[in-house]
C-alpha cells in the first residue's frame, strides 16, 4: 500500500516538474533579491518550509485540473456515497478514498504552521473554503464535483492541523538544541544534500 502511495506521490511530482522548477527559479530568485535589497534575515529551514508550500500548491493545482479521459463518475451531491463503492485497499480505494485524504494532509499542515494556528477552527474552515473551490472549479472546466471529496479533503486538512500540533508538543519536551535556529539549518542542509544526491 506505501509503495502505491509512494509511486503516485512520484509520478505527480514527475508530471508537474517542468512547471515546479519554473516557478521555484522565480519563487527563490525573487526571494533572493528580497532579501539582499531590504536587509533581510535569511533562515535557511523556514526558507524552505516556504518552497514546500509552494511546490505542493503547484501540484495540487496540476492534480485537481488534470483531465482524466477514463473518468466515467458523475456528480455526486449525497455524502458518503461515493467513497463505499470501493473495497478496503484496492486500487480505487487508495487512489480515490486514501489519496483524497492525504491530498490535503500539508495543506492543513502548512496553514497551521504559517497561521501559527493552536485552534482547530480556522484551519477547518480554510480547508473547506479550498477544497470547495476545487470542486466548483472542477465542475467548470468538465470534471465532476462530488462532496465526498470534500469531506475526504477536510479528514485530510484536519490531519494535517493534528500533525502540527504534535510537532509542537515533541519540540516542548525536546531539548533546546533541537529547536535553535543553527541546529535547523544544519538538518536542513543535509536533507538538500540527501535530496540533491537521490535526484
Amino acid at each position: 500500500m506505501f509503495s502505491s502511495i509512494g509511486n503516485t506521490i512520484g509520478n505527480v511530482f514527475s508530471f508537474s516538474l517542468p512547471m515546479v522548477i519554473i516557478s521555484v527559479v522565480v519563487a527563490v530568485s525573487l526571494r533572493i533579491a528580497d532579501i539582499i535589497k531590504n536587509k533581510k534575515t535569511f533562515c535557511l529551514y523556514k526558507e524552505l518550509i516556504a518552497l514546500s508550500f509552494i511546490i505542493y500548491i503547484l501540484c495540487l493545482f496540476q492534480v485537481v485540473t488534470f483531465q482524466d479521459n477514463n473518468n466515467i463518475s458523475s456528480n455526486n451531491l449525497i455524502p458518503f456515497k461515493e467513497m463505499f463503492r470501493y473495497n478496503f485497499g484496492s486500487r480505487l480505494f487508495l487512489k480515490n478514498v486514501l489519496g483524497n485524504i492525504i491530498m490535503f494532509l500539508p495543506y492543513g499542515f502548512f496553514t497551521s504552521y504559517f497561521l501559527k494556528e493552536k485552534k482547530m477552527w480556522p484551519i477547518l474552515l480554510l480547508t473547506t473554503i479550498a477544497s470547495l473551490t476545487i470542486e466548483t472549479t472542477q465542475l467548470m472546466i468538465g470534471r465532476v464535483f462530488d462532496i465526498d471529496d470534500i469531506i475526504l479533503n477536510i479528514i485530510g486538512g484536519i490531519l494535517g492541523y493534528f500533525l502540527h500540533i504534535l510537532i509542537i508538543k515533541i519540540g516542548n519536551i525536546c531539548p533546546k538544541i533541537f529547536l535553535a535556529e543553527w541546529f535547523l539549518n544544519t538538518i536542513s542542509i543535509i536533507f538538500l544534500i540527501g535530496l540533491i544526491t537521490l535526484l
